[in-house]
């Protein structure tokens, strides 16, 4: 009895000193994350604009939200184009270079960071700098294309244009999926790309049957994370084009801030937010879903 006793009281101690541990990331969660979303549920019922009293409307929102606020059709169909294009575009590229990267050639370290820089660099610098790249008049890229003999373009400043443009940027920063794709590459097993060798098989089937099976857990978690991402899109259409031309770069956290910020509309734009929720989990829930036809895990079925 007295070394169950004395077993209790340890595991009494070891469970207190774990939730000690473990209750500023609780504490965080509960108090910047849980209390702030329930609190927007609320607010998301009601007339609330920070300088009257709110005023309890029910479900007014979401009824104006569906059926009477065209900016919310228009700006769901841009976010969902550019989250579909972004993600797609940055998965294959982001794939392509971290092969490249984990071939053996001389700097690989050198080309590893250089790849990796446009993560770490500042949103609005980056932002700023593609505001050049960009310019019509002066911008690096009609330049380019001018000496080549090719058309140009307005780039962002073309409503046709817009979003493919904001895609390609998108796409020159996926340096950090690239290194988690690097990190996939390097648990690929050598025995199965050695066995397709010994059968006579090239560099596409090594690729088509041993190393893309090997990644789709990774390929997996960076299309749910980039979806995520891209929905909740922002600096991009806040900094370069606030929304427009035309309100073609209208993405929906631009819409979200404008209702909040700008119209002092907060229950409004709370009940934005809440779509935006569901529709992200619904993204999320389809891709879990169907995940296990094509997501392989080593050692699994």
């Amino acid at each position: 009895m007295n070394k169950k006793k004395k077993k209790f009281k340890l595991k009494q101690i070891e469970n207190f000193y774990g939730y000690l541990f473990a209750s500023p990331a609780i504490l965080g969660l509960l108090i910047f994350t849980v209390v702030p979303m329930i609190a927007s549920l609320y607010l998301s019922l009601t007339d609330y604009n920070v300088i009257a009293d709110y005023k309890f409307v029910g479900l007014d929102n979401y009824k104006e939200i569906f059926f009477d606020d065209l900016f919310f059709k228009k700006s769901l169909v841009i976010t969902f184009i550019f989250a579909i294009g972004s993600t797609v575009l940055t998965l294959i590229s982001a794939l392509i270079l971290a092969l490249l990267m984990n071939s053996k050639v001389k700097g690989q370290g050198f080309f590893r960071t250089l790849f990796y820089l446009p993560v770490v660099v500042p949103a609005v610098a980056s932002n700023i700098l593609w505001l050049w790249l960009f310019n019509p008049d002066f911008g690096l890229f009609n330049s380019i294309l001018t000496k080549l003999n090719l058309p140009t373009s307005d780039w962002i400043f073309d409503e046709k244009t817009a979003i493919p443009s904001l895609i390609l940027m998108g796409v020159w920063a996926c340096g950090g999926t690239a290194l988690i794709f690097l990190a996939g590459l390097q648990d690929v097993p050598t025995q199965l790309l050695e066995a397709v060798e010994v059968d006579g098989g090239n560099w596409f089937h090594k690729f088509r049957y041993v190393t893309l099976p090997s990644l789709t857990p990774i390929i997996f978690f960076n299309l749910i994370m980039g979806l995520i991402g891209a929905f909740q899109t922002f600096s991009q259409a806040y900094i370069m084009t606030n929304g427009g031309p035309n309100n073609a770069t209208l993405f929906y956290a631009l819409l979200i801030y404008r209702n909040a910020f700008q119209q002092n509309q907060f229950g409004y734009a709370s009940a934005l937010a809440w779509i935006l929720l569901i529709i992200i989990s619904i993204f999320t829930l389809f891709i879990f879903r169907t995940a296990k036809s094509w997501v392989y895990y080593g050692g699994g079925e």
